[in-house]
């Protein structure tokens, strides 16, 4: 499943984001969603996501 689509992500999901302070080195933080803040059904760079540890970050790979 891809992260650039809304409908694919929900909470309680374990999916692996890329931090806003890592996109130039492109590491991933694995994690379990807790808010949606993207609002659009879908973006190419990923869904920004909130996780349960209050990282916030783009959808990468959904587990």
């Amino acid at each position: 499943m891809s992260g650039t689509n809304r409908a694919n992500i929900h909470p309680g999901l374990e999916v692996k984001i890329v931090l806003k302070k890592d996109q130039r080195s492109g590491t991933l933080t694995s994690g379990i969603v807790k808010d949606l803040l993207t609002k659009s059904p879908n973006h190419p760079h990923g869904i920004k996501v909130r996780l349960e540890n209050g990282d916030v970050g783009r959808v990468k790979v959904i587990c």
